[in-house]
């Protein structure tokens, strides 16, 4: 598995608010995962503006040294790559992500991490948008972290995997895991494809910035800024272009590094009009009419 140098450990850490590496401890994991899904969103803003990153440990690594983010092979690729050089035993495991109306299903449309440390395998996941927010013992349990309560349960779609039931009021119901290792990430080669690519995919129709805390979560999807916390979740239409800009850098961290004057003018206009389009259907005045609503709901 990919590890990192010195130097790269050092950005990493530094971008995580991590002054300086320590000793592998059950501890020091829980740190590392909270400071990740606090300081690093999970998102899809390159994949919706055409802009794929592919999902070899250089690259996902190179997103997270730039001030960059990504979606779950981005975020888990690169976390595992900084776990293995702080001397953590990591596997990766296929896994999949039930849709809200869907059946459960491993599908290597996610990627999922366990690592063995002070005795114990710990599920981690710095790549779910309704991430958890510290590692979760793999025990079947019920695990409140904040307002948000997570279960773990036998997988019935993989003899010997589990389940990560998710919080009622998130997005997705939960995700399935195969217990087996997966020695190399080619296995999950098309389904970024897929998910980055294919006209069909969620994330290439919609933009989505998600990131957790200890009081509850915030999602920008297209112009619509959801805050969960006290239980509640709470929404609101972001529609002024600055103050857009500036939620998804105050709230989520993203300053679109990589995206100058004219693609960030670009960015906002496709938000802008995809969120125009989703109105239209949401309001059965659109091509969504008669289909029960619009095909990717913000």
């Amino acid at each position: 598995m990919q590890t990192l140098n010195e130097r790269k450990r050092r950005l990493y850490l530094a971008r995580l608010g991590v002054a300086a590496a320590e000793p592998p401890s059950a501890g020091f994991l829980a740190r590392l995962q909270r400071a990740h899904v606090e300081r690093i969103p999970w998102e899809t803003i390159d994949v919706f503006n055409g802009r794929p990153v592919p999902i070899d440990a250089a690259s996902c690594v190179g997103l997270i040294l730039g001030g960059r983010s990504g979606y779950c092979f981005h975020l888990n690729t690169a976390f595992a790559a900084l776990l293995v050089s702080l001397g953590f035993t990591v596997n990766v495991h296929r896994a999949g992500v039930q849709a809200r109306g869907r059946p459960p299903v491993i599908d290597s449309l996610h990627m999922g991490l366990t690592v063995a440390c002070d005795g114990e395998t710990w599920l981690v996941d710095a790549g779910l948008g309704d991430m958890p927010y510290e590692p979760i013992p793999l025990r079947w349990g019920v695990y409140p972290q904040g307002p948000l309560t997570y279960r773990l349960i036998p997988s019935v779609v993989a003899a010997g995997g589990w389940r990560l039931v998710n919080d009622t009021r998130a997005s997705y119901v939960g995700a399935d895991f195969s217990p087996t290792p997966v020695p190399a990430r080619a296995e999950f080669l098309d389904a970024h494809r897929r998910l980055s690519t294919d006209p069909d995919s969620p994330w290439v129709n919609r933009l989505v910035v998600k990131n957790r805390d200890a009081l509850g979560s915030s999602a920008m999807q297209g112009l619509v800024l959801t805050r969960l916390a006290d239980g509640v979740p709470r929404s609101q239409v972001v529609d002024r272009r600055a103050e857009w800009f500036d939620a998804l850098a105050d709230i989520f961290g993203e300053r679109l590094l990589a995206y100058g004057v004219e693609g960030r003018a670009a960015l906002w206009d496709k938000v802008l009009r995809r969120h125009e389009e989703w109105m239209r259907e949401s309001t059965g005045s659109g091509a969504g009419a008669g289909r029960g609503g619009p095909r990717h709901v913000y």
